[in-house]
């Protein structure tokens, strides 16, 4: 994983905020974090003294929570409908800007961390490989990717350029996967609503291929996960061994439709399910997703009410988006997808979990994100109001911090000894190559 690292902060920062969620649970009383160096170099009750010299941001109307992770987008992805579509057409140049862009909007909606599932051809990869080396002032969410996702000749998503059917192709494709800096792969193991010819409901691999993918990976000390709408394919990723399925939809003909058994085997197998709720506001479904509803009788309230069943039955969930896919799914509205979560039945604690410990832990990062505890990085966001209290708070950022430096304005009871802005993230110019409220929450892969 690389991403924000070249951009840690040298200096010492007190942020107290009136509520405080640590990633597991509140903290009665609120908290006063220190920063210092990019980590947390302490919690302490809210009402505790600011060490001598160190200035400090106040927001006592504010719960202040570890950064959020989004563990779904695709920041290829330009939040436009057809986004997929567009990929093969963009320079390598556009598409840049198309990645800065989203990891622009992830940071105003207080995401410090986004899993990339799905790229073209290694371009996030690639740049996050320059924004290593750019600039420190030029920050960045943490960017955990898996390069294009290997997929059938034609199908979902081939145009991200992972096409691979043959056993020694799919070995070819881990490999070379791991060779370029991938943190993990994903695979897609079933048809997609967004690529015309693709059936959601049907399996794309057979179980030798899945397996072999798995353990090729696993090899090399790299997780799967699948994309799986279809119960079939859901039912063959668990049985091929991967460590994560997204979206789990459990689809048939029929609408929904799990096994009784089924929840406990991914609890038990340890498989982390993301999801993928939360839309934007009022945006319609696209025509193909429209279509299936209408013939399955499916609706977003059964979706969240999957999540909450499977969250039963002692399944680690995990929130992601799905961003920038289309209008209805642009970049930044994890806040959307934790509230469909609370809506399907989910304690607000949990939810609030598989944004922050949870998800870190989805993206092996569970020992330096994802918590308010010393040692981690002080990637921190503060929304106004209590989101254990009003899940709907989430979406009212106040301030972000990205190891230990502001990325919007605080308000300050002292002011700081560094001024802090908020500069574009994208790379230094040069040559890109392609080679990284609930609401009704519908699936639109």
């Amino acid at each position: 994983m690389a991403g924000a690292a070249a951009n840690r902060g040298t200096g010492r920062l007190a942020i107290r905020a009136g509520r405080a969620f640590d990633g597991r649970a509140m903290i009665p009383g609120g908290a006063l974090v220190l920063c210092a160096s990019g980590q947390i170099a302490g919690v302490e009750p809210g009402t505790a003294p600011v060490p001598d010299d160190w200035p400090v941001a106040a927001f006592p109307a504010a719960t202040v929570l570890p950064g959020l992770i989004d563990c779904h987008v695709h920041l290829c992805g330009d939040s436009r409908d057809g986004a997929l579509g567009r990929l093969p057409g963009y320079s390598d140049n556009e598409l840049g800007q198309v990645i800065g862009a989203a990891l622009r909007a992830q940071l105003r909606a207080g995401v410090t961390t986004v899993r990339d599932l799905g790229d073209r051809r290694g371009a996030v990869l690639d740049w996050r490989q320059r924004a290593a080396t750019a600039p420190a002032d030029q920050p960045s969410p943490a960017i955990v990717a898996s390069g294009p996702p290997i997929t059938t000749p034609g199908g979902h998503c081939w145009a991200m350029g992972g096409e691979a059917a043959r056993l020694g192709e799919l070995h070819a494709a881990v490999r070379e996967r791991a060779e370029r800096g991938a943190d993990l792969i994903k695979i897609m193991a079933s048809g997609g609503v967004l690529t015309a010819g693709t059936d959601l409901l049907a399996c794309q691999y057979s179980l030798e291929q899945l397996r072999t993918v798995a353990d090729e990976a696993h090899a090399r000390g790299l997780a799967v996960t699948a994309h799986a709408h279809g119960l079939t394919a859901v039912l063959q990723a668990a049985e091929a061994g991967v460590d994560g399925i997204e979206h789990c939809s459990c689809l048939t003909g029929r609408g929904i439709e799990v096994p009784e058994d089924l929840p406990g085997r991914l609890a038990a197998g340890r498989i982390i399910v993301c999801p993928t709720l939360g839309r934007k506001p009022g945006a319609p479904l696209s025509p193909a997703m429209a279509a299936i509803y209408q013939r399955t009788g499916l609706t977003g309230q059964a979706f969240q009410a999957l999540a909450g069943r499977l969250h039963a039955a002692g399944v680690i969930i995990a929130s992601g988006t799905d961003a920038g896919i289309t209008a209805g799914r642009p970049h930044g509205i994890l806040a959307n997808a934790i509230a469909g979560l609370v809506a399907g039945g989910i304690p607000a604690a949990d939810a609030l979990a598989s944004a922050t410990s949870v998800a870190a832990r989805a993206c092996d990062l569970g020992d330096r994100k994802g918590r308010l505890r010393v040692g981690y990085d002080a990637d921190l966001v503060l929304v106004k109001g209590d989101p254990h209290a009003d899940i709907r708070a989430l979406s009212n950022v106040q301030a972000v911090y990205l190891n230990g430096q502001a990325v919007t304005q605080p308000a300050t009871e002292r002011p700081s000894t560094t001024r802090l802005r908020s500069p574009p993230l994208d790379p230094a110019p040069g040559p890109r190559t392609c080679n990284a409220h609930p609401q009704p929450n519908g699936q639109q892969r």
